[in-house]
């Protein structure tokens, strides 16, 4: 095509980048680009004449069109020619330099249009600049600029330039005066600088290796004195930073003389920078490389110069580092760089400047300090050598800082110290000993710093958390640490002020050892020659031991302690090798295994378990070494640790319980006595866990030593105890000598460590410092003592001295004289402690082998102190476990000899029953919480007692005297009060029932009692309580089971049944809730002797008044139930009962008492139904609940249910079912108004059909009732209530509520729905539901789809109801209401979609039945005829053929319906027919093909998009029914309508797309081209969302391949969719023409008006919608094949 051709589409897309909208703009750059690609040198010659001729156009089109050039010239550089790069030169310097403002995306496009022509047109580019660079005059910025471009982007063709560009340059400095030219010459400069610099620096591949500095040395120091000594003045701080950047390259550039005599006046200026520029990263920068270049020329001058230096450097790097400023990180990052430089050329003055510094006590000036000597000991190690210890010295004050930051930086510090050798120097170990006692800060010792300014910093950046890691590195990576680190780091092992550091310890400790193993190191690991300060084995075996006693806490510290302590095997004894790698490897594995679980925590672990194996495996050892000597000294060093865990009491504890397990073994009576003493005597008695751990330890001992430990309590009891042991508590507080506080935070050398080893002496105190409350918590801890003895010591030596060696003593404590009368203690720490080894003493005694033939003397005594005890409680909570120790206690002492007095049993179950029961609710948890575990114990201890007590007396009266005590608490007002006594009663009947013996038959003459006692719990308000009921009747019928004879093991089937109804309580609704009453009552009826059935009903009748109104209920239901099932018994008291439950009819809202009176309802309606129900339909509307369940009560038999059912039909199909009425005056439309009768008769059916029983009556009558419910809700549809139940329900406030809304459809829904469900019909009713088709059925617009689904579902699930039902609605064809014809008409339609209808052979007849109503007036009517038909082809495709004339002729008449030509009735047909098409041979479609392709194309583009969507869906289903059979004329039609087609995949709605997508699909195979047809196939599956632009371009290069003769017909068609009202497809179209034009061969050429098409494109380019002109804009860019 002509050049013009190309100017003139360039043009256009010219005039068009003027469009306000960014995207379009975008695309129309694309545009030009692409025209480029094809055309540049044309492209760019349009570009210029536009620019040339459009001189108004404003900056930002001009900018595109420069930005399109630039794009042109970079992917084309090497295809122009040098006039075309001449001709794009001279129009860029000329948009460049047209006007002497700067305009900043303009200029610099143009400037950047220069920049790409020059990497190639070098010469001419600077031929053009030069010209407008003339000496003595001051040149356009953008001129400089682009020359400093140039100089970066092609340095090897700029550099050969600079000499004349400097020489004419610096004379112009003197002429800037303007803060911004002068900003652009330094950047030049030191653009300048840096490309010379990279020249020089790569001379092996420079175009002329002989250049060489000195060419440029004095042209920059005369541009380094204009801009040092003038503009660095100035007050712009912009220009400042431009100079000072400049400054930097140039400075290597300099000459060396002029260097070395510009210092001492260069780093003062660059230095007073600082104080002016807030961002100092270019300064820093710059000096960086100032002080690189004065280096490289060996300046001396520098040193003058250093104090200023380091002073200005230090200042910017005690700045806070922010990471969210990028900026002063890069600044910190470049004055290091500058330290670096000062390291290595003068690094005395570095640390002579530096090492003062850290003595100061400010924060930033001493972490910034610590920052560059790291970064010096890092950077310059060699010079550094010798300075080693100097700079160790200087660490003194900062490891004395307690600033987190400082703490930090002194780590970093320490590290890189390790890592060059330092630490190896005398001092050395100062620092690792820091390094541990970071590790040992605890949480809160970190967060009681004070915040910095910058606040803290976050959990990985922890002082703690980095010295963990350090110190781990340096044991594990530097190798030359070993030395220092070993065994140094054992020091810290045993001291309590390391104890958050022993995880960290042990794995370093563990790691260095492994490593010394391999090694091949001596036997011991450990020596101890020359290291006096290491701890003993003893001492670490004892600490490691003990702190893996809480092993998740410190970092995971039981791991960690155990393997070291399995390394460390053979120095502690050479016996214990094998034995400790197997056990302590499994407890390293146990703990593991439960770490990975994440549910496992430190509050998870079960504490007692993990101790007893830690117990055990110490035991274990201790058998294995089996030297006592050895066993003596670790007793020994264990006492002495004792004072180290005074703050942690899990740690004490366990320490006490290793201390009993090694005296255990101690073969040394004498040896024993004395640690047992000082154990005693040293205790802390105050702290509960150090009671709690002393009796434990003097319980394990006694295992061993029962007479040695019983001994020394009593010489410590008859010892002077108020003198010497109460003074011990003064010892130890905090500060005293033998108890000194431990150190926080103290650094090495600060204070010595405090050893884990001190030893407490009794000291005589006077009387003065006794203190009650102390003399309290001894006597407690040793009257704990006892009990643990008795507990812990054989079974066969307590017996002998339980009551004279140690309860004599444990009540000595609890009472003491005043005056001759015994006073009881009031301190509740001891009375717990009493009764807990009272529980001990009396658990000992009851497991003893001879506990049978013991007589306990005290046990009456004991019980009544234990019930003193629990009286003294408050019952407003339950705080302590004194009541679950004291009952526990109560439980073994009552099963001991002699049998305490009735009255003293009695008296024990009431107290302990009140103290318990009457508490307050336990609190809501999970189970987890203390408190709420301490209920749940102290229940059990209860019920523990309680069935001591009834072990005594196991016969029904006893049963019947424990229940007795319960009974006010079975029945109590408080629903927490009846579930605790209801769990206490079950629990008692499954205690007599486990231990029922019967020597012979006798009466269990107060079952009937108990039963109805329980059995209304059943429907209690609180689940457990129903639950624990139904297991007291199970119990109480298995014992009634036990008392007739039956066997303990004999499982009755009736009783078990309640097991399987207990499950159902937990959260059942009401009606399962009773029904469930009613069940447990049918299985008492059944079990229950005839004799107790009077007693039960009376107790049930006194239930009826129970303040539980679900127990009252379920008392109703159980005695309905017993009536019916024990009615026969009962004949003489029939009359009676019912009367009672007769009145309570009148009693409103008792829905239990109407159950009871529905027995009596059914007798009088089964002598007259008639008169009962037109009575009940006189009834007030809506029912209220007691008219409801009288209806209810008519439906229990099938005989009286059928006349029931008969009566209500006729009532409801008799009557007109609405009336026209208007509802205002000026109402145009009438309303329809329900009547009265049918209304009633409906929702009586309702009520009738509710009820299963009703079910065998309604199959009888199933096709009158299906077909009447059915009629009658289509005439509900829409239709309002009388205004006077209107009125009514308005002033209904006091009437009674009504079951259900008076609403007429939802009644007729629900009743249709009840009948279905009473006809055996469930999943009809359930796929109606899934499907939405009851709430279809309510609503005027979805009814017809309702009663499809409804047919549907019939069909499917009740197939064989369908010719009954098919029969009574074919009747309504000539029914005078349009609605029930619509409605048979819809039914019997879908019946026609399902095989049903051919299989029950009702296909005929519904074909003619429907024929019938094809001229209904109705179009709904017609309209549904019409679908109905097609669903033959779903219902019974095999007989399409059989009837396509008939199914043929009725679809073209209706595409041809006269009322309404573009209305539903055309859908219809169009839907149908492409569901038939299908079915039926292309010779019996040849004859309509055509006119049906002909008459459904100007639904193409109908404004409905249903129509759309069936027209195109029928078009492709035309293309399927004739594949390989297709004539010449319709594949005119195919191709013609490929364009409507392949646009409206755009198409607004998804339906209209998706049916396209099948039509070309279906097109596909019938156009005879197979790479068309893949691609329809690969791109339009659905579900799959291709790419338009992708697709558009695969069709149309295959289309226009196949059919090039179609271009000119497809794109006149393309042209009319230009107009297209909706957005996509008007976008669509002018994509589509883009694409056919780009495939389109030469020879189509012809087909082309390039004219109109332009004009056309042009006009969208004005169209309102974005997407339109960006599409409008890409076409023109496929133009371009004509170019």
């Amino acid at each position: 095509m002509a050049k013009s051709y190309v100017k003139k589409l360039s043009s256009t897309l010219m005039d068009a980048i003027t469009d306000k909208d960014p995207l379009v703009q975008e695309q129309v750059y694309n545009a030009l680009c692409a025209l480029g690609e094809s055309q540049p040198e044309l492209t760019l010659s349009a570009c210029q004449e536009h620019l040339r001729q459009q001189e108004k156009l404003a900056h930002p089109h001009r900018t595109m069109i420069l930005k399109a050039m630039e794009a042109v010239v970079s992917s084309h550089l090497g295809r122009l020619d040098q006039s075309t790069a001449k001709a794009v030169i001279l129009l860029a310097s000329n948009e460049m330099t047209k006007v002497k403002e700067l305009v900043g995306d303009w200029q610099q496009a143009a400037s950047s249009v220069l920049v790409a022509v020059g990497r190639r047109f070098i010469n001419e580019v600077m031929e053009e600049l030069l010209g407008k660079f003339v000496p003595g005059v001051l040149p356009h910025c953008c001129v400089v600029q682009t020359l400093a471009s140039l100089s970066v982007s092609n340095a090897f063709g700029t550099v050969p330039f600079l000499p004349a560009i400097l020489s004419t340059l610096l004379p112009m400095l003197g002429l800037a005066k303007q803060d911004a030219t002068r900003a652009v010459f330094c950047c030049a400069l030191q653009s300048f600088s840096e490309s010379t610099l990279e020249y020089l620096a790569n001379l092996d591949q420079a175009p002329d290796p002989t250049v060489r500095k000195d060419a440029f040395s004095s042209d920059i120091f005369s541009a380094y004195e204009v801009l040092f000594t003038q503009w660095l003045q100035s007050r712009e701080a912009k220009l400042r930073l431009a100079v000072v950047q400049a400054l930097g390259p140039m400075s290597h550039l300099l000459p060396n003389e002029k260097l070395e005599e510009q210092l001492p006046k260069l780093i003062p200026g660059v230095l007073s920078l600082y104080k002016k520029h807030a961002e100092a990263v270019h300064v820093s920068k710059s000096l960086g490389q100032i002080l690189e270049a004065s280096v490289s020329v060996g300046s001396r001058t520098l040193e003058v110069q250093l104090d200023a230096l380091l002073a200005a450097l230090h200042a910017q790097i005690c700045v806070p580092v922010e990471l969210s400023s990028p900026s002063v990180v890069s600044n910190q990052k470049e004055v290091l760089r500058c330290f670096t430089v000062l390291a290595c050329c003068a690094p005395d003055r570095l640390l002579a400047f530096l090492l003062p510094k850290l003595d100061t006590s400010h924060e930033r000036i001493r972490v910034g300090t610590l920052q560059v000597l790291r970064h010096t000991i890092n950077a310059a190690a060699a010079q550094m050598e010798v300075k080693k210890p100097f700079i160790l010295s200087s660490m003194r004050l900062p490891l004395l800082d307690t600033n987190n930051k400082v703490k930090r930086a002194v780590v970093q510090v320490i590290s890189a110290m390790a890592h060059h050798g330092y630490l190896e120097q005398p001092g050395g170990k100062v620092m690792v000993e820091y390094i541990v006692q970071q590790c040992a800060l605890g949480p809160e010792l970190e967060k009681s710093e004070s915040p910095g300014p910058g606040g803290e910093d976050p959990a990985p950046d922890s002082v703690r958390s980095i010295s963990v890691s350090t110190l781990y590195l340096l044991s594990s990576t530097v190798d030359r640490m070993d030395r220092v680190l070993w065994p140094y780091l054992l020091e810290f092992l045993t001291p309590a002020p390391f104890t958050q550091a022993l995880s960290p310890l042990c794995r370093s400790l563990a790691h260095l050892a492994l490593k010394r193993r391999e090694a091949g190191a001596d036997t011991f690991l450990i020596q101890y020659d020359g290291n006096a300060n290491l701890p003993s084995p003893y001492a670490i075996t004892t600490r490691l031991l003990v702190m893996s006693a809480s092993p998740y806490l410190g970092d995971g510290r039981g791991a960690a302690s155990l393997r070291l302590l399995s390394i460390l095997h053979h120095d502690v004894h050479p016996q214990l090798g094998q034995h400790w790698r197997a056990t302590l490897g499994r407890l390293v594995e146990l703990l593991d295994g439960w770490r990975a679980v994440p549910e496992h925590t430190a509050e998870t672990l079960a504490q007692e378990e993990w101790e007893d194996k830690l117990l055990t495996f110490l035991q274990d050892t201790l058998t294995i070494v089996s030297d006592n000597m050895w066993v003596c000294q670790l007793s020994l060093e264990m006492c002495k640790q004792l004072p180290c865990y005074t703050g942690t009491p899990r740690e004490k504890m366990f320490l006490y319980k290793c201390i009993g397990s090694v005296l255990a073994a101690v073969s040394s009576k004498d040896v024993v006595r004395k640690r047992l003493q000082e154990l005693l005597e040293a205790a802390r008695y105050q702290e509960e866990a150090e009671r709690q751990g002393l009796a434990a330890c003097f319980g394990i001992c006694a295992v061993s030593h029962l007479d040695d430990t019983l001994a020394q309590l009593a010489d410590f009891v008859r010892s002077d105890v108020f003198r010497k042991s109460i003074g011990i508590f003064s010892l130890f507080k905090p500060g005293s000598a033998l108890c000194p506080e431990p150190p926080t935070g103290s650094l090495a050398g600060a204070q010595p460590r405090v050893p884990c080893v001190v030893r407490a002496l009794p000291v005589p105190l006077t009387p003065q410092d006794r203190n009650e409350n102390e003399v309290e918590k001894v006597k407690s801890a040793l009257v704990l003592c006892y009990g643990h003895v008795a507990a812990r010591a054989p079974r066969e030596l307590v017996l002998a001295r339980a009551e004279s060696d140690i309860l004599c003593n444990m009540f000595q404590y609890f009472n003491s004289k005043v005056l001759g009368v015994k006073v009881e203690t009031k301190d509740p720490t001891l009375k717990l402690c009493l009764v807990q080894s009272v529980r001990m003493v009396s658990h000992a005694l009851c497991s003893s082998p001879q506990a049978s033939a013991f007589h306990c003397a005290q046990k009456a005594e004991l019980v009544a102190q234990m019930m003193e005890l629990i009286k003294a409680e408050p019952l407003d909570a339950l705080r302590t476990p004194l009541r679950k120790e004291a009952m526990a206690a109560c439980a073994y002492l009552v099963s001991l000899e002699p049998a305490l007095e009735e009255q003293m049993r009695a008296d024990v179950a009431r107290g302990c029953l009140h103290s318990i029961l009457a508490l307050p609710p336990e609190p809501a948890g999970d189970g987890t919480s203390g408190l709420e575990a301490l209920h749940m114990d102290t229940a059990r201890s209860l019920e523990g007692l309680l069935m001591g007590l009834l072990r005594r007396d196991l016969t029904p009266r006893g049963l019947q005297v424990m229940v007795e005590h319960l009974i006010p608490w079975i029945k109590s007002p408080r629903g927490h009060e009846r579930e605790r006594a209801l769990g206490v009663s079950a629990c008692l009947l499954r205690f007599s029932l486990e231990h029922l013996h019967v020597s012979a038959l006798v009466p269990f003459h107060n079952l009937g009692l108990l039963v109805g006692l329980f059995s209304p719990r059943c429907a209690d308000l609180r689940p457990a309580t129903r639950q624990e009921a139904v297991g007291c009747v199970h119990s109480l019928l298995y014992l009634q089971l036990g008392y007739e004879g039956f066997a303990r093991d004999y499982r009755d089937d009736v009783a078990e049944r309640l097991l399987a109804l207990r499950d159902g309580l937990v959260h059942p609704d009401p009606a399962v809730l009773f029904h469930t009453c009613h069940s447990v009552a049918q299985i008492i009826g059944k079990r229950l002797p005839p004799d107790q059935l009077i007693s039960l009903l009376l107790t049930l009748f006194e239930s009826l008044g129970d303040p539980d109104k679900n127990c009252a209920r379920a008392a109703a239901v159980m005695i309905n139930c017993l009536l019916k099932e024990r009615g026969a018994v009962l004949l003489e008291k029939v009359p009676e009962i019912v009367s009672v439950l007769r009145s309570k009819l009148q009693e409103p809202l008792e829905e239990h008492v109407l159950k009871a009176a529905q027995h009596s309802v059914y007798l009088l309606a089964c002598q007259h139904c008639a008169a009962v129900v037109t009575s009940l339909l006189g009834s007030p509307l809506p029912f209220d609940s007691v008219t409801c369940t009288l209806w209810r009560a008519l439906a229990v038999s099938p005989g009286l249910t059928a006349q029931v059912l008969e009566l209500l039909l006729e009532k409801m199909c008799r009557d007109v079912p609405f009336k026209e009425s208007r509802p205002f005056l000026l109402s145009s439309a009438p309303g329809r108004v329900a009547t009265v009768l049918p209304l009633a008769a409906t929702s009586a059916l309702l009520e009738v059909l509710a009820c299963p029983a009703a079910g065998p009556a309604v199959l009888e009558r199933y096709a009158d009732l299906f077909a009447g419910l059915l009629l009658r809700l289509s005439c509900s549809v829409g239709v309002q209530l009388p205004r006077s139940l209107q009125a009514k329900d308005r002033r209904g406030a006091g009437t009674p509520p009504a079951t259900r809304a008076l609403e007429p459809c939802s009644l007729a829904v629900d009743a249709l729905q009840a009948m279905l469900l009473r006809a055996g019909s469930e999943e009809v009713v359930k796929l109606v539901e899934r499907e939405g088709g009851w709430e279809l059925l309510r609503t005027s617009e979805g009814h017809e789809e309702g009663v499809a689904r409804l047919a549907s579902a019939m069909a499917k699930h009740a197939g064989p109801r369908l010719p009954l039902a098919m029969k009574a609605l074919v009747s309504t064809q000539s029914c005078v209401y349009e609605v029930q014809r619509v409605t048979s008409t819809a039914f019997l339609a879908e019946l026609l979609r399902s095989n049903v209808a051919k299989d029950l052979l009702l296909l005929e007849s519904l074909l003619d039945n429907l024929a019938a109503r094809q001229k209904d007036a109705s179009a709904s009517v017609r309209r549904l005829v019409l679908r109905g038909l097609a669903n033959v082809a779903t219902g019974s495709p095999d007989k399409v053929r059989a009837h396509s004339p008939q199914l043929l002729s009725a679809m073209i008449a209706g595409l041809d319906d006269a009322d309404e030509p573009h209305g539903p009735v055309v859908l219809e047909a169009m839907e149908g027919l492409a569901r038939l098409l299908a079915l039926l041979e292309p010779g019996e479609l040849r004859s309509v093909l055509l006119h049906v392709a002909i008459r459904i194309r100007p639904f193409f583009d109908s404004e409905n998009a249903e129509l759309r969507r069936a027209a195109f869906g029928l078009f492709g289903h035309l293309h399927r029914a004739c594949h390989g059979d297709c004539e010449d004329v319709f594949l005119e039609q195919a191709v013609g309508g490929l364009a409507p087609l392949l646009l409206h995949l755009r198409d607004p709605q998804a339906p209209v797309v998706s049916a396209c997508r099948f039509a070309l699909r279906m097109c596909g195979p019938n156009l005879e081209c197979a790479e068309l047809e893949a691609a329809f196939q690969k791109h339009l599956q659905e579900g799959r969302g291709p790419h338009l632009g992708e697709f558009f371009n695969v069709a149309t290069k295959h289309l226009m391949h196949r059919f090039p003769d179609a271009l000119g017909r497809l794109l006149s068609t393309s042209l009319f969719y230009f107009k297209s009202p909706w957005e996509g497809v008007r976008a669509a179209a002018p994509m589509l023409v883009g694409f056919l034009v780009l495939h389109a061969d030469s020879e189509s050429t012809p087909q082309v008006d390039l004219e109109q098409l332009l004009a056309a494109l042009q006009l969208l380019l004005k169209d309102p919608a974005p997407a339109v002109r960006m599409s409008a804009a890409e076409a023109l860019g496929r133009l371009v094949k004509f170019a």
